[in-house]
C-alpha cells in the first residue's frame, strides 16, 4: 500500500511548496519499510472481508465493529476455514487497522472497552509463555560452522549467516535483510562496509537507525568479516540481497533474498549437528534452538573471537 498523498491541491500550490510536498511524501514512504507496507495492505484487506461477510461497514472506524473481528481472529472464525489467530498476529492486524485509518485521516480508539477489554480477554485466553532458546557460545559456534561444507556455495553462505548473526547480536530478520550496499533493495533492512579492520552493519529498527561494528578474528577460519567476503566473492554478488537462495546442488545463486525461517532452521540443524548440548534429548534439543540463539549467545558470553 503506497501512501497516499499528502493533500489533493498539490498541482495548485507554488513550485517550492510542491517540492516540499514531495519530499514530505518521501519521508512517508520511508516511515516504514516495504514489507511492514504490505503487511498493513493484506491486514487492511483481510478485515475488509470479513466486514463484507458480516455485513458491516469497515469505515468510519467502530470500535464494536473492530471488537467483534477481533473476537472472530481469536476464535479461528474470521475466514472460512482458518485456525485460530495467535495473540501476537491480533495485536499486529490491531496495530495495521489503526495505520490504515491513519492514512485516511481517522482515528481508531484502542482503549474504547469494545477493543480493550475484548484484547485483554484474548490475552489471558490465549498468549502462551514463550519458550526459553537456549544461548550459542562461542565454542558451539566454532563447533557448528565446522559442521557445513565449504566446497559448495550454500555452506560458504551458512557459515557467513551463523558468523556474522553471532559476532553481531542479530535477529534472524536483521541477517537477511542485509543488502550488499546502501539503499539497493526496497525491502532491505540494512547494509554493510568492509574496511580493513573489520565491518560496519548498519541496520533500520523501529526506533530509527542503528550500527553495529565486527571486527576481525584473531583466526580467518573463524572471522566473520572473511566468512562474508568469502561468500560475496565466491557468489559473485555486487548488488542486491547479501544472503540469497542457493539452488542447483549448491552451485548456482537465485535473486530472492532468503526467508528467516532460514536462519531458525540453520542454527537448530548445525546445533544438532555439532552436538551441541548433547545432554538433553533430541526432542529437547530441538525445541531449545532457533535464530534467538545467536542473539542470546553474544550476551551470554565474553569470548566472541574478535580482533579491535
Amino acid at each position: 500500500m503506497q501512501a497516499p498523498p499528502l493533500s489533493s491541491t498539490d498541482e495548485q500550490m507554488p513550485t517550492h511548496l510542491a517540492s516540499l510536498a514531495s519530499r514530505a511524501r518521501d519521508y512517508v514512504e520511508a516511515a516504514s519499510s516495504a514489507n511492514t507496507r504490505k503487511a498493513y495492505a493484506c491486514d487492511w484487506k483481510h478485515f475488509s472481508a470479513w466486514c463484507r461477510r458480516s455485513n458491516l461497514a469497515p469505515l468510519p472506524p467502530a470500535p464494536q465493529t473492530v471488537g467483534l473481528y477481533i473476537t472472530a481472529c481469536a476464535s479461528g472464525s474470521a475466514e472460512r476455514g482458518a485456525k485460530a489467530n495467535s495473540v501476537s498476529t491480533i495485536e499486529r492486524r490491531l496495530s495495521s487497522l489503526s495505520w490504515n485509518y491513519a492514512q485516511r485521516g481517522l482515528m481508531l480508539d484502542r482503549k474504547d472497552r469494545h477493543i480493550a477489554t475484548v484484547m485483554a480477554g484474548i490475552r489471558n485466553s490465549h498468549a502462551r509463555p514463550p519458550v526459553q532458546k537456549e544461548a550459542v557460545l562461542a565454542e558451539d559456534i566454532i563447533a557448528m560452522i565446522e559442521t557445513l561444507d565449504r566446497g559448495n556455495l550454500r555452506g560458504l553462505r551458512d557459515r557467513a549467516m551463523l558468523l556474522i548473526g553471532y559476532a553481531g547480536g542479530l535477529r534472524r530478520s536483521e541477517i537477511v535483510g542485509l543488502d550488499i550496499k546502501a539503499d539497493q533493495t526496497e525491502d532491505g533492512q540494512g547494509w554493510i562496509e568492509i574496511f580493513d579492520k573489520g565491518m560496519l552493519v548498519t541496520l533500520r529498527g523501529k526506533t530509527g537507525w542503528r550500527e553495529v561494528e565486527i571486527g576481525r578474528g584473531s583466526s580467518d577460519a573463524t572471522c566473520p568479516v572473511v566468512a562474508v567476503e568469502t561468500w560475496i566473492t565466491f557468489a559473485r554478488l555486487a548488488h542486491g540481497p547479501l544472503f540469497r537462495r542457493v539452488t542447483g546442488q549448491g552451485k548456482s545463486i537465485g535473486p530472492d533474498r532468503l526467508n528467516d525461517k532460514e536462519v531458525a532452521r540453520l542454527v537448530k540443524r548445525t546445533a544438532m549437528a555439532a552436538g551441541v548440548r548433547g545432554d538433553l534429548s533430541e526432542i529437547e534439543r530441538a525445541f531449545k534452538f532457533s535464530g534467538h540463539s545467536l542473539r542470546a549467545g553474544l550476551a551470554s558470553s565474553a569470548e566472541v573471537d574478535e580482533r579491535y
